[in-house]
């Protein structure tokens, strides 16, 4: 794994952990932390490894954006730094590996759509979740995308329109994170669920993502007509084969992926 000033990349058997290092910037979001993020989640995408742990260093999870960083921009400047972020969103979901979020202390505003963007999430009792746009002077525009399709209309508008913060126990209500757990068993919980995501075939499990990604936000019959295609050609894998056989010969499977 490459070194990186802003965070820290280890792999530990199966699991790569990628953890923000900005502890004295409460792990904001600036264009080098964001850079190196995106290289980062690249590099991992590109192993064998079958899962990825977002986490962050020190008190908070991620503040968000640096507003030492945007307020020194200009329109096209901004526009970059949203496009960078923006495209770090989108290789987190489009890696074959399963990505999850290990959040503790507070994930506000860009923070919160790391959390959103993550295919699972486990939260600390400790955590708490903000789109303070809403009570500031920028609005949390590209935050709200993946926090809407985690957490339904409603709830969207009054995190966002409030800025206020909502404990762990409100978002596992609405659906932003999968787990809440106290703080002491917060790296137990997430190895647990990672592991449990991570079982089968790397290669089914990687196009399952692709494709569960790519469904979930068309029409119903356009989402069977993808789904169709892609689970009768996926039947042909190797994975899916010794699937099938080791249930037929009532046997344990042997991946070959």
């Amino acid at each position: 794994m490459a070194e990186y000033e802003h965070i820290l990349v280890k792999r530990d058997g199966d699991t790569v952990t990628i953890t923000m290092n900005r502890a004295a910037r409460r792990n904001s979001l600036s264009a080098d932390h964001l850079a190196e993020l995106l290289a980062a989640f690249r590099e991992a995408g590109e192993t064998d490894a079958t899962g990825i742990v977002l986490a962050g260093a020190g008190p908070v999870f991620s503040a968000g954006h640096d507003f030492g960083d945007v307020a020194a921009r200009d329109l096209v400047s901004v526009r970059e730094l949203l496009r960078l972020c923006t495209d770090l969103m989108g290789t987190m979901q489009s890696v074959p590996q399963v990505v999850v979020a290990r959040v503790h202390g507070l994930a506000t505003a860009a923070g919160c759509q790391l959390v959103a963007s993550c295919d699972l999430a486990v939260a600390a009792e400790s955590a708490g979740f903000a789109l303070p746009g809403g009570k500031g002077g920028w609005f949390c525009h590209t935050p709200a995308v993946p926090v809407a399709r985690s957490i339904g209309r409603k709830r969207l508008m009054e995190l966002a329109l409030t800025g206020d913060v909502v404990d762990a126990a409100t978002a596992l209500d609405w659906g932003l994170v999968n787990r809440v757990v106290p703080d002491v068993s917060l790296d137990e919980a997430v190895a647990s669920l990672l592991a449990r995501a991570t079982r089968g075939s790397r290669a089914s499990k990687a196009l399952g993502k692709q494709t569960l990604y790519a469904q979930l936000d068309r029409p119903e019959a356009d989402a069977y007509a993808l789904a169709l295609e892609v689970m009768a050609a996926a039947s042909q894998l190797p994975g899916a084969r010794e699937g099938m056989a080791a249930f037929l010969e009532k046997r344990s499977p042997v991946w070959p992926d």
